[in-house]
């Protein structure tokens, strides 16, 4: 005989995972949360367990007696169920449009849920007679917002995406929040211990932060892993799983900091990084992956959690019923207060972005609580140094709180957005769906005539078909002239929008045919989302100022070009220059392609002016990034060649990789022969990713092209080269300015520049020199020099000039006469 215990166990959770995919249709036909219906269900089944595992029927006593003896525990919960559905919900988020609203999320999760216990403690200390720390400690239980019910819910009901953010963020932050404070408020229960404010306020930092860093450490780890796993599929998806779990054990169990927020960053940081590390098959594969897990816990959480129910809830009192009302009442008006009264401070401060009427009072009713209160609850009822009436009061009272927002919120969550109508469509995306479905069924009326005339059907049947569509068409042209007028600003936001959608897929379509590196896709995604997030926020204004932030150079390139003109590094500042000249190039190809695919059919789709305007601004985009491209074109020519060819090396070396994989399925190739060429080809490729950009900056070569000094023997232009610095100039830049003080001159050695003078700008080109007056006279700059495009100097210092003038007689009266005539 086998043990009870381990085929019951199994029994068990295989036949309520059965009962959890029966209740999907269910769930469906009844238009009800298939998270509350569980729940219901497990109720059901914890009543009757007890009276019908009697039953002499064989196999359904057995059903029963299994139920009997699944025991749903506090550490099953945080340590089994939850780091996995945490993770799921973290990996769905969009990364950039959580730091959006990075200020509201922390000041809910934090302030809001401080505040929430705060009242609910006081209130029911006053009712109950219990001492406020157990009730403060029932108000930080009941305090957290469940990420688990949460995401089910407004995953069925099709929340907008801001809104989803903002409510999911926060339930998956608080919980730290809640856990800390749970832990302090029961060390004093227990212990006896008091620490100070301000204890208790490093404490927690310690453990949010602490969360944090072990998650970001462990992500990025991971991900870099991933990156090396040569395409595995099977083996990502189990490395993402070790991820969660281990994240959750070395955080909550080992450094006794968040586990929560342990595994909420690491998720983020793979869903960050993850699409460029990932082919997109296989980054859809590890969702799908993730999504199955998440159903799995998520069906097998809320059918444990109702079968827990009655045993909970078994001596439920009329005292305890009127402590629930306070709960409920102090928990809704807490929320008020933070939703309603303190978050609105925050838009005005302009700490973060102002949240809608609609969208407030989705979030005020949505804050729903399930697996995380019950978890806590449970710790305190199986730990014995807490007192029997305070785990009587915290069963028995976060229990009826959690079945509240389950069976009254939940159900009702779907109402309140359909209420606001945040689940309809814009006025801009009614006018774009109205204008494509009035053309598409009218080609598609004429498609059917066409068809019924070659096969000669009946007219009256070519008409009923035929006439349907036609009427359709008619319908959605007449929304189009009857709805809502958009203006011509409104119709360039949508057709930017558009546009951009599409260029996203152009990327990623370069990404998985082996043309585009994962650092290069990373950067042209994330350049692409700052443009989507300035048109987002604040229009077409908003695109442009992004537009140019994503084409001027930024901090960590003009770091590497510090640390070249100080240090004399070339390394960084060569990584720098190589990775805009491929991020430009991949821009540049991916733009083509929306120009010739997209931007004709949308502009069909628009009024005539519109269309004219969204072809402006996205032609005006094309060529900033092509004039950004030929500056670096020009200035290394050679390199740009290189890229060129690796460009198609690259997409030739993933043809190659497929071709041997059809070559394996039908038998051509021996599995040993395909690993062995696809190690060769692994190779092929990281040499690739190896190709070095010589920025050209080696101060002899830079001697040479200028022609003042080709009279110099070799020992001379050695000595030369020596005081001489290499200095690489960006476009715009100023490489002097009138009126500053003078210490050096410069000499052309490649690229053009502008002395700007009263009398208009001066050019000077390769083998010209400036900036001598100052060093002669002893006076300040008398003009600005500014650089057209890229430009390699020679720079001179004060004293190396006296030095070096002082030794050729030639090239001190060359530069005297100069600076005589510049007089």
């Amino acid at each position: 005989m086998h043990e009870a215990g381990v085929w019951s166990t199994v029994l068990g959770l295989a036949s309520l995972l059965a009962l959890a995919v029966l209740m999907v249709p269910v769930a469906r036909r009844l238009a009800f949360p298939f998270t509350v219906l569980l729940a219901l269900v497990g109720i059901g089944l914890g009543v009757g367990a007890h009276s019908l595992e009697a039953l002499p029927l064989p196999g359904v006593s057995d059903f029963f007696q299994a139920l009997h003896r699944l025991e749903i525990t506090a550490d099953a919960v945080l340590f089994v169920f939850l780091p996995a559905l945490v993770f799921e919900a973290a990996l769905a988020m969009n990364v950039r449009r959580l730091l959006e609203d990075l200020a509201p999320i922390v000041f809910l999760a934090v302030f809001g849920l401080l505040l929430s216990t705060l009242l609910i403690g006081a209130s029911l200390a006053a009712v109950s007679g219990v001492g406020l720390v157990a009730c403060l400690m029932l108000g930080a239980i009941c305090s957290a917002t469940d990420p688990v019910a949460v995401v089910a819910i407004f995953k069925e009901v099709g929340a907008p995406k801001r809104l989803a953010i903002l409510v999911e963020g926060e339930s998956l932050f608080n919980d730290a929040t809640a856990i800390v404070l749970f832990t302090l408020l029961a060390a004093i229960l227990t212990e006896g211990s008091a620490p100070t404010v301000a204890a208790g306020v490093l404490d927690f930092l310690r453990v949010f932060l602490g969360g944090i860093a072990v998650g970001l450490v462990l992500g990025r780890a991971f991900v870099a892993l991933l990156a090396r796993l040569g395409g595995e599929a099977l083996a990502e998806r189990s490395l993402t799983v070790a991820l969660a779990y281990l994240a959750f054990l070395l955080g909550e169990h080992y450094l006794h900091v968040s586990g929560v927020m342990a595994v909420v960053t690491a998720a983020l940081v793979v869903s960050a990084r993850g699409p460029s590390v990932l082919s997109p098959e296989h980054w859809h594969g590890l969702h799908e992956t993730w999504e199955q897990l998440g159903f799995w816990a998520n069906s097998l959480i809320f059918l444990l959690v109702g079968l827990a129910v009655p045993g909970l809830l078994a001596n439920f009192t009329a005292e305890q019923g009127l402590w629930l009302a306070v709960l409920v009442a102090a928990a809704l008006g807490g929320r008020v207060l933070i939703i309603f009264g303190l978050l609105p401070l925050l838009g005005k401060l302009r700490l973060a972005q102002q949240v809608s009427t609609a969208f407030k009072a989705v979030m005020f009713w949505g804050g729903l609580r399930g697996a995380v209160s019950l978890a806590l609850a449970l710790i305190v009822l199986e730990d014995s140094r807490f007192p029997p009436e305070v785990q009587q009061f915290i069963g028995v009272l976060v229990t009826g709180f959690v079945l509240f927002t389950l069976f009254v919120n939940a159900p009702t969550v779907g109402l309140l957005i359909r209420f606001f109508r945040l689940d309809a469509l814009g006025p801009e995306d009614r006018a774009l769906r109205d204008r494509a479905l009035a053309g598409a069924l009218e080609e598609i009326s004429q498609s059917v005539e066409a068809i019924a005339v070659r096969q000669a059907t009946a007219p009256e049947i070519v008409s009923t078909v035929s006439g349907a569509y036609h009427q359709r068409s008619l319908a959605a042209a007449q929304r189009l002239s009857t709805g809502e007028a958009l203006s011509e600003d409104a119709w360039v936001r949508l057709g930017l929008a558009n546009l951009a959608a599409r260029e996203q897929r152009a990327y990623t379509q370069q990404f998985e045919e082996g043309f585009l590196a994962s650092p290069v896709y990373r950067a042209v995604t994330q350049k692409l989302e700052d443009l989507q997030d300035g048109l987002r926020g604040q229009g077409l204004p908003g695109w442009e100022r992004s537009l140019a932030r994503n084409l001027a150079f930024d901090w960590r390139f003009r770091l590497a070009l510090t640390l070249q003109r100080r240090l004399g590094w070339l390394g960084p500042l060569s990584a720098q220059v190589r990775d805009r000249f491929e991020r430009l190039a991949a821009t540049e190809l991916a733009l083509t392609d929306v120009r010739e695919s997209s931007l004709p059919r949308l502009q069909a789709l628009m009024p005539a002016a519109a269309a004219g305007a969204l072809a402006a601004a996205f032609e005006a985009r094309a060529q900033a990034v092509g004039e950004a491209l030929a500056g670096l074109r020009g200035q290394y020519p050679d390199y740009a060649a290189h890229l060129a060819q690796r460009f198609l090396e690259r997409g030739a070396l993933r043809l190659e990789g497929q071709r041997y994989q059809a070559m394996l399925r039908d038998g051509v190739l021996t599995p040993e022969a395909h690993r062995d060429l696809c190690a060769t080809l692994q190779a092929e490729e990281a040499a690739l990713d190896q190709l070095p950009l010589d920025l050209g900056l080696d101060p002899k070569r830079l001697l040479a092209k200028v022609g003042m000094f080709s009279h110099l023997s070799e020992a001379q232009l050695a000595r030369l080269a020596e005081a001489l610095r290499p200095r690489l100039v960006l476009p715009e830049e100023a490489v002097v300015t009138a009126g500053e003080a003078g210490h050096s001159m410069f000499f052309i050695s490649s690229g053009a520049l502008r002395v700007l003078t009263e009398a208009g700008p001066v050019l000077l080109g390769s083998g010209d020199f400036f900036g001598e007056l100052a060093l002669l006279d002893g006076e300040p700059r008398n003009a600005t020099v500014v650089a057209s495009g890229f430009a390699d100097l020679l720079e001179l210092d004060a004293e190396s000039f006296t030095a070096v003038l002082a030794e050729d007689e030639t090239l001190r009266a060359a530069v005297e006469a100069a600076a005589a005539a510049r007089r």
